[in-house]
């Protein structure tokens, strides 16, 4: 049985394993299962990408990586970007993609790539990347971090922690800034682990001071300069999708008020979130011509407010090729690290309300889009040696799939 491969590149905050934890863990398993139920054979890789390395440099790790694992059996391949990895994996696919070192000798595979789906992914950068690249938000960054791996593994990081953290943010939205309330916050996350688990944290948190290419890079301004030289590969599948949370309502506050974690990061949520909104009118995190918005309508069936956010990117940058799937869910809710049964644990209180049944959505989605980027592939090659005169089509109207809606067919356009 010929071997569908499917890599995995991780964003700013995830990582392959850290800490005894699978950042894919639940998204592994649902591709997995897709796969199967198709009676389809599949490896699943993870890159094991530097965090907040420069893009360039995450994709030629991840350009390795496919090389070394895809093997020669000619089967398929297909990339899975969550937040930054998805803008790794357009890198790659680039056909003026220019690599350092070796590494743009390990493409060979890409005549066999058949889709590029992105997840959250800031393709038109986030204000969030502009406050990180701040001395205090860098020390903001390294507590999340630890946070995000306290939380998932112990389901609520200590609440002295998460308090000094909380208090951090809230003084940074009012002009302050107090370094040494953050230290502390971190040391109390990391005490909490094991000790494997606290070294492999510390050597994580060295690795985002080491290199913060990625931050600058992601910044909003700077994305005009990566979008100048960037291009899609011709005849593949780009699909992507696109969620926000909304502003906790009352509602959301009470229910996260019924726990002191749940307080806490609701309000650490609520603070990326407004530091996210703040849009700049020359760069907009968003394309000129009003394609996004109207994608966006199509799909919602509204458009919501311009600085719409899952909390880490803005609603609109998140947009890229077909928009398979879009709705209400925060930055890591839909990667699987949602509240449920099932080993799901929310790292944050967003008001979201994401659940299994949008999750499974969404993967139904992202599976069926891959396979429909197969077989458009296999019938284009099939129709290479059949023609010798090119036949000339009316172009095909595209339309987006509704959250509501049925999957997109084997054509990639919604089935009826």
């Amino acid at each position: 049985m010929q071997k569908t491969r499917v890599y995995l590149s991780p964003g700013m905050f995830g990582f392959a394993r850290l800490a005894s934890l699978e950042y894919f863990e639940h998204f592994i398993l649902a591709i997995e299962e897709r796969f199967r139920d198709r009676g389809r054979a599949v490896e699943i890789h993870v890159c094991e990408v530097h965090p907040t390395a420069s893009i360039l440099r995450r994709a030629a790790k991840l350009a390795r990586l496919v090389d070394e694992s895809a093997g020669d059996d000619d089967g398929p391949i297909h990339i899975v970007g969550h937040s930054t990895g998805g803008l790794d994996a357009r890198l790659v696919a680039s056909p003026t993609v220019r690599l350092p070192g070796n590494a743009h000798r390990r493409l060979g595979w890409t005549s066999r790539l058949r889709s590029v789906t992105t997840i959250n992914t800031p393709h038109f950068g986030t204000p969030l990347a502009a406050f990180f690249a701040t001395v205090s938000g860098q020390r903001l960054l390294y507590a999340i971090t630890a946070l995000t791996v306290a939380g998932l593994k112990l389901g609520a990081p200590p609440l002295a922690a998460a308090s000094a953290l909380a208090a951090a943010f809230g003084r940074v939205q009012l002009g302050f800034f107090e370094i040494e309330l953050i230290d502390r916050a971190m040391e109390s996350f990391i005490r909490v682990l094991d000790d494997a688990s606290s070294r492999e944290l510390r050597a994580w948190l060295k690795l985002l001071r080491d290199d913060q290419g990625a931050i600058v890079q992601l910044m909003p301004e700077a994305m005009d300069l990566l979008h100048a030289g960037l291009e899609d590969r011709q005849g593949l599948r780009y699909q992507s999708v696109a969620t926000y949370a909304p502003r906790n309502a009352v509602r959301d506050w009470v229910s996260a008020l019924r726990s002191p974690w749940g307080a806490m990061s609701a309000a650490i949520f609520t603070a990326l979130s407004n530091i996210t909104a703040r849009l700049n009118e020359h760069y907009p995190c968003r394309s000129h011509d009003g394609s996004i918005e109207q994608k966006l309508a199509r799909v919602l069936g509204e458009l919501p407010p311009p600085d719409a956010n899952d909390g880490v990117v803005p609603l609109a940058s998140q947009v890229w090729g077909d928009l398979i799937w879009a709705g209400k869910a925060d930055h890591l809710d839909i990667v699987g690290h949602f509240p449920g049964k099932g080993g799901h644990i929310d790292w944050l209180a967003s008001g979201a309300r994401f659940n299994r049944l949008r999750f499974d959505a969404v993967l139904d989605r992202i599976v069926t889009g891959m396979m429909a980027g197969e077989q458009v592939s296999a019938e284009a090659q099939a129709a290479k040696p059949a023609r010798a005169i090119p036949e000339v089509r009316a172009p095909e109207r595209t339309q987006d799939v509704v959250e509501r809606g049925a999957p997109p067919g084997p054509s990639g356009e919604p089935a009826a």
